[in-house]
């Protein structure tokens, strides 16, 4: 499975580093999300990221950094629906039905399903999908490895979500929130919990 992290939508402190650290510890890619951000600021938090991290990166916002940076990939959004022209890196898109998956796994590299659980970072968003729908889902092939599943993720559910033949995990607010709150001791445990994860999973 992928293990990718979605950035807060706010700017934090020390987060050029934080992101460094995930990358170094296990994160296959970072989702760099700030969609209230100015080109500038965007690009400053980019340039403090060495540039042997951008081929981990895919952005949600400016794309026209892309080809600056080295990027790895875009995610298609409502602000942001055109991909630049000479732009070769990965695709992906959000997803909140099945019925966008069955359309549009096709034309991405990977998909967003959400929320699978209840969101951490957005109060009052809830699961939209129930296990048995999920399940049939993946009996029938529409959940696989190109989809990411996003919403409430916690490592916790890592091997359920395995079973469902999920490609990846998607974590956003269970790494920032809790960041905000005690620094980069959480980040450790943070990527020392997920290190025991893999292990476990690899040895079942």
């Amino acid at each position: 499975m992928k293990w990718i992290v979605i950035t807060s939508p706010d700017f934090l402190p020390g987060e050029a580093s934080a992101i460094c650290f995930l990358l170094q510890n296990g994160v296959d890619i970072v989702h760099l999300r700030k969609p209230y951000s100015q080109l500038n600021d965007y690009r400053a938090l980019l340039k403090e990221i060495p540039s042997d991290y951008h081929g981990s990166i895919v952005l949600h916002d400016h794309f026209e950094l892309c080809g600056e940076f080295g990027i790895q990939g875009v995610h298609i959004n409502t602000r942001n629906r055109m991909v630049p022209s000479d732009f070769r890196g990965f695709r992906s898109c959000s997803c909140h039905s099945l019925e966008e998956v069955c359309e549009r796994k096709e034309i991405m590299d990977y998909i967003f399903l959400s929320p699978i659980f209840d969101s951490i970072s957005k109060p009052g968003y809830k699961s939209a999908f129930s296990e048995a729908t999920l399940r049939e889902a993946w009996q029938k092939g529409i959940i696989d490895k190109k989809v990411m599943a996003l919403g409430g993720i916690t490592f916790s559910v890592i091997p359920w979500l395995q079973s469902l033949s999920f490609g990846g995990a998607a974590f956003l607010g269970d790494v920032w929130e809790k960041m905000l709150k005690e620094g980069f001791v959480h980040l450790k445990k943070y990527v020392e919990e997920g290190s025991r994860m893999m292990d476990k999973l690899k040895s079942e």
